[in-house]
């Protein structure tokens, strides 16, 4: 009788591809960012510690090679092709980008953080108020400069909602005061740009006292121009986020004070709650479709502590 024999090899082989299956099931959840920035790192702890709650998902972290609406979108594109089971992101231009996201949602749940498209059909937003966070650097300025002021804002994208809704919320806290917001300059996610916007700014108007840096790399720039012109405390800076240079700055008294997110919640919340729409369970989801996650200031009589958190949660 002829028998068949399977090589030692070939079981190998067949053992390996069989341990490999449940992986390769897994359903894929990817935060996709606007750009590269350090702002992320946040973020992606937050991601890495839900990965840890949700071991029948992977969970992917995804930077575009630059910051522009047309790469995010072919990335996006790309990875619903490669299968993905839902995407949350952080829109470069939402105003100008419905229509692609819109093609994104009609083929996997979306979901977008950091910059809203409410014009969408995204399941939800999970982020920061960005109206609350303007008024916040409003109020920063308010008791900063009791006197009064003239500013010049500094931010990556002035058409995403993020931006547009920080600057609105700031002009209305100060509305009516004598501090003022004259103008704010665009730099497309270009950190060479934004330093030489600040440049160029300082140049231009020798009687401004106060620099808004919106976006979480701004602030060092305008630190890093104000140190190098020998204006370091004589001009108001306030910020956004934690970049290690602005909380240096709030520390030292250089910065009157930066108002915080939580990219790490977002991450983290973020992920849960679309592994949770996928299984069925909507109940985490408003009716207004808008998870909000507190922002805050942080002056010198909170930031040891705030610094002392975040290194905690990204491994120093």
């Amino acid at each position: 009788m002829k028998r068949n024999r399977t090589s030692p090899l070939a079981i190998v082989a067949l053992l390996a591809s069989t341990l490999a299956a449940p992986a390769q099931d897994k359903k894929a959840l990817v935060f996709v960012v606007n750009g590269a920035s350090d702002f992320w790192k946040l973020a992606e702890a937050g991601v890495k510690k839900a990965q840890e709650e949700l071991p029948n998902y992977d969970l992917q972290f995804k930077y575009p090679e630059q910051a522009a609406a047309a790469v995010q979108q072919r990335l996006m594109d790309d990875l619903v092709a490669a299968g993905v089971a839902a995407i949350m992101v952080s829109a470069v231009d939402p105003k100008s980008s419905t229509e692609a996201l819109n093609r994104i949602g009609g083929q996997v749940p979306l979901f977008t953080t950091d910059s809203d498209a409410p014009d969408t059909n995204r399941v939800a937003y999970i982020g920061s108020s960005n109206t609350d966070a303007g008024m916040q650097a409003g109020e920063i300025a308010l008791k900063a400069m009791p006197d009064g002021g003239k500013c010049i804002g500094f931010v990556g994208l002035p058409g995403a909602d993020n931006a547009r809704e920080r600057i609105d919320g700031m002009k209305a806290k100060i509305a009516g005061s004598n501090v003022e917001l004259i103008d704010v300059r665009g730099d497309d996610i270009d950190m060479t740009r934004a330093k030489r916007n600040v440049e160029d700014a300082l140049a231009a108007n020798p009687d401004i006292n106060c620099m808004v840096g919106f976006y979480s790399y701004n602030p060092p720039r305008i630190y890093e121009v104000l140190k190098e012109a020998g204006k370091l405390g004589q001009i108001t800076v306030i910020a956004f986020d934690e970049d290690p240079i602005t909380l240096g700055g709030v520390r030292e008294g250089s910065i009157a004070g930066t108002v915080v997110q939580q990219p790490y919640e977002w991450g983290y919340q973020g992920m849960k709650l679309m592994a949770a729409v996928l299984e069925g369970d909507m109940s985490m989801i408003p009716e207004n479709k808008l998870v909000i996650v507190p922002t805050a200031i942080i002056d010198q009589s909170n930031v040891d502590a705030f610094e002392a958190e975040l290194k905690q949660r990204i491994g120093g």
